[in-house]
């Protein structure tokens, strides 16, 4: 008898290595995750709530009861951790978005994506930090510097790509999705580049020089980002297609394409690039050479395990970010009045709105004069749900937010605290109210399905007159050629790359046709088209 009391008790052999309160948050956090599968399973028919919107009302209400239990005082459950959303949460969404792309829809919007990304997210981050500069002093916010109201621009010009994905859906609006996606992915790494370089600007000395070493420092950020992704693509392709995992066991070519796309995630942090970029363009690479060089029972278990890694993560933020909201430590520090934070709030998102429509409309309209074929061209609705699909904000603007406000050198601690809730509740705004008005917005337009058979007879029609390309005398083929580049670019870069791809790529990577045959393998039901 006296010995087994001296023995410890499962608890207190647990609590060895494990505190209760880890224990404690994670339990809380799986059973909230549970909760939320079940609950967005039951929505899922409804038109105004989503997963997101569900996850972020089960945030708050778990962190209403733990500040009760906690007699309002603040723990670590409800405090935003930026390591934990940039190195173990965006990554596997990110990737999964590359790897589930359509890649030929947004390949053939490319262009419009990066006016939308690059040459927007700069016109509306100067927009919002002027607007911020003028306005916030006369709400009697005074102690921002300019670096802060720089970096309000840029934080603010991040959209939430992550919420636009649950609201839009590639198969029933892809032109939508891919504009909106692939515009979300370009102005993270934009807005990201931009918070950066404010904050390694000398602001004692700005001239043309500074502004052409920012416009240099994007442009080889993007280029050796995408270039890293597409290498680390290409690696794993070559690896799987030579050493061929399958033949005795999936599990590791399963494990060596998930370790590899992560690989190149960190790669790009630890040289100080943009991992956002690096892992999406990886995913669109694994999924065109590497997917195809696994087993079949492989290309199955990877396209489910990708999505339901992004789908947890998706879910996880969400829930993280509704927990944030009621980190109390921050409201007692702003010590604003409801009117003070009501109209720093207002402020913000007016700016957003405003940020927002400065770029999405004129580019649309300048993108329009220039494109030659009806079918391409973005009509005003299109244009519309574009702008409002883009307004979300969500834990990115939240991670740079505290970036830059619990670290600020000139900024008050109260005014410091007065930004980073007066950005929580934009960002609960934004998702709520935007991402739960999207659905009902694009089915009142009457968007889906608006020009499926007007594109893909187009389609079809460019596919045949590209096969003069192979038939022509060398002349002739030259001229059919920049003929065809001039009236059809998309599609004639398309034919050639596809060209190149089965001639140099394929031989070498694998991909599409590549058939590994392994003991007990079957043929994958789904394509990555």
């Amino acid at each position: 008898m006296l010995e087994s009391d001296m023995l410890p008790s499962p608890l207190d052999s647990s609590t060895s290595y494990l505190s209760t309160s880890t224990i404690v948050a994670l339990c809380l956090f799986f059973a909230l995750l549970c909760t939320c599968v079940i609950v967005g399973h039951l929505l899922e028919e409804n038109r105004w709530a989503n997963e997101s919107i569900t996850a972020l009302f089960l945030g708050l209400c778990s962190g209403v009861v733990v500040l009760l239990v906690t007699k309002f005082h603040s723990t670590k459950i409800l405090i935003f951790n930026e390591d934990l959303f940039f190195l173990y949460l965006l990554p596997p969404i990110i990737f999964n978005a590359g790897f589930q792309v359509k890649k030929k829809q947004f390949f053939k919007n490319f262009t419009t994506i990066l006016l939308f990304g690059v040459l927007g997210t700069v016109i509306s981050f100067c927009l919002i930090s002027l607007g911020a500069f003028l306005l916030f002093n006369g709400i009697g916010i005074t102690n921002l510097g300019i670096k802060d109201h720089l970096a309000i621009g840029a934080i603010l010009s991040a959209t939430d790509s992550v919420c636009t994905l649950q609201v839009l859906s590639q198969d029933e609006t892809p032109f939508l999705y891919s504009i909106v996606f692939g515009e979300g992915v370009v102005n993270d790494a934009t807005s990201i580049v931009l918070f950066n370089s404010v904050q390694s600007l000398n602001f004692s000395s700005i001239n043309a020089i500074t502004v052409l070493k920012l416009l240099g420092t994007f442009l080889y950020l993007f280029c050796t980002s995408t270039a890293l992704g597409i290498i680390v693509g290409l690696l794993s392709a070559y690896i799987i297609k030579t050493l061929y995992f399958g033949r005795h066991s999936t599990d590791r070519e399963v494990a060596l394409m998930m370790l590899m796309a992560y690989l190149s995630y960190m790669i790009a942090e630890l040289l100080n690039l943009s991992g956002i970029l690096t892992i999406f363009f990886c995913g669109i690479v694994m999924s065109h050479y590497t997917w195809h060089n696994v087993t079949g029972n492989s290309r199955t278990t990877t396209k489910h395990s990708f999505a339901t890694l992004s789908f947890i993560a998706e879910t996880f933020i969400f829930l993280y970010v509704g927990m944030d909201a009621l980190n109390i430590d921050k409201w007692k520090t702003s010590k604003a009045s409801i009117g003070t934070s009501v109209a720093v709030s207002s402020t913000l998102i007016s700016l957003v709105l405003i940020g927002r429509a400065a770029f999405v409309f004129p580019i649309a309209n300048i993108a329009n004069c220039i494109k030659t074929r009806e079918s391409t061209k973005v009509e005003f609705r299109s244009q519309f749900i574009i702008w409002w699909a883009g307004l979300m904000r969500g834990a990115v603007t939240i991670a740079l937010s505290y970036n830059q406000f619990s670290k600020s050198e000139i900024a008050s601690a109260e005014d410091s605290a007065l930004m980073i809730t007066s950005t929580i509740i934009l960002v609960l705004f934004s998702t709520v109210v935007f991402g739960s008005v999207t659905k009902p917005l694009i089915e009142a337009v009457k968007l889906r399905h608006s020009k499926p058979d007007i594109s893909g007879s187009t389609d079809n029609q460019e596919d045949l007159r590209l096969l003069f390309l192979e038939s022509n005398s060398s002349v002739n083929q030259r001229r059919s050629t920049l003929s065809l580049l001039r009236h059809y670019p998309t599609t004639t870069v398309h034919c050639f790359w596809r060209k190149f791809d089965d001639k140099f790529m394929r031989p070498v990577f694998g991909g599409r046709g590549f058939v590994p045959v392994a003991p007990g393998s079957s043929p994958a039901e789904d394509e990555i088209s």
